[in-house]
């Protein structure tokens, strides 16, 4: 199954304009959007939720068509938001029961069967009859792709699903998210590079309502091979390394500014050529240098 997004813009009563002339092409598997807050992720998330209607554009799910019949849509729909309320004083298994009503599973023994099923593939079955008000930030995820997962979804939306999250839940809620990519469409809308590094395939980069870059982090890193240089310098010298080279990112280390420059030549002396990664495409592309705004670009292979 395949989701096609095409020419989506969404225009706010008060002029704002979130996305604009958005179209993507999303295969079966892990689909990573990267941009930063207030990109737009979020209200292209929500319109796929069924939760809000676009200013103009079409969405397919395979033969669905998205925008008008929300109805089927919802049959196949998985949905984790970004932020999303919970019942502290119940517990796992019995508010996933609960969803599972609300889901269409009437008969008592499935559902039991299927609420068994979901907490063990989400490793909280030891926990279920712990209260949600205690679970920890990364069992709360796991239990929101539980309740997502009712009634095997073809399309499963997550929202930066590992914000807030410590590095060892980050890893088991990465991992349990590639193993639903193997058998649905599971959009992961994220500002984390290493959270699209890790798990998709295929992904696409956003900025203000655009689509900048749609291609495969392999191509993508492939294409600046030989283009990124490295520098490591004091803060002070910044701003005129700067005036004479395209500076795509910056950290500290030690101390100093570590300086990553795109060039195709050799930028000067003391630079260093190194691999690109998957950060380096991204601020390559939020500065101009990879995309072509609002046409989506394939990265040479």
């Amino acid at each position: 199954m395949e989701l096609k997004i095409n020419n989506i813009s969404k225009t706010y009563p008060n002029g704002v304009t979130a996305l604009s002339q958005v179209s993507l092409c999303i295969p079966n598997g892990m689909y990573g959007l990267l941009g930063p807050n207030g990109a737009g992720k979020s209200t292209l998330m929500r319109i796929l939720a069924t939760l809000q209607d676009p200013s103009e554009g079409t969405i397919h799910l395979g033969d669905i068509d998205m925008l008008n019949d929300k109805d089927e849509v919802r049959k196949t729909l998985g949905y984790l938001p970004q932020e999303f309320g919970l019942y502290p004083k119940a517990t796992a298994e019995n508010l996933l029961d609960y969803f599972a009503v609300l889901k269409g599973f009437s008969q008592k023994k499935a559902r039991r069967e299927v609420v068994e099923s979901l907490l063990k593939k989400v490793n909280l079955w030891d926990a279920r009859r712990q209260k949600l008000g205690g679970f920890s930030g990364g069992m709360r995820q796991r239990f929101g792709i539980a309740v997502a997962l009712l009634g095997n979804p073809k399309l499963l939306i997550v929202d930066e699903p590992t914000a807030g999250l410590d590095p060892t839940e980050r890893v088991r809620f990465l991992n349990l998210l590639s193993e639903l990519g193997e058998n649905s469409v599971v959009l992961l809308s994220t500002h984390i590079v290493e959270d699209v590094s890790e798990l998709c395939t295929n992904m696409a980069i956003i900025n203000k309502g655009e689509i900048l870059l749609e291609t495969q982090p392999l191509a993508a890193i492939n294409a600046l091979r030989g283009k990124i240089w490295r520098l490591m310098i004091e803060k002070s010298g910044l701003p005129e390394l700067e005036q004479h080279h395209q500076v795509i990112s910056t950290k500290l280390f030690s101390g100093k500014t570590v300086v990553h420059v795109y060039s195709d030549i050799q930028p000067g002396s003391g630079f260093e050529m190194v691999e690109p990664d998957l950060e380096d495409v991204y601020f390559s592309t939020m500065t101009g240098l990879m995309g072509t705004g609002r046409k989506k670009q394939e990265a040479a292979l």
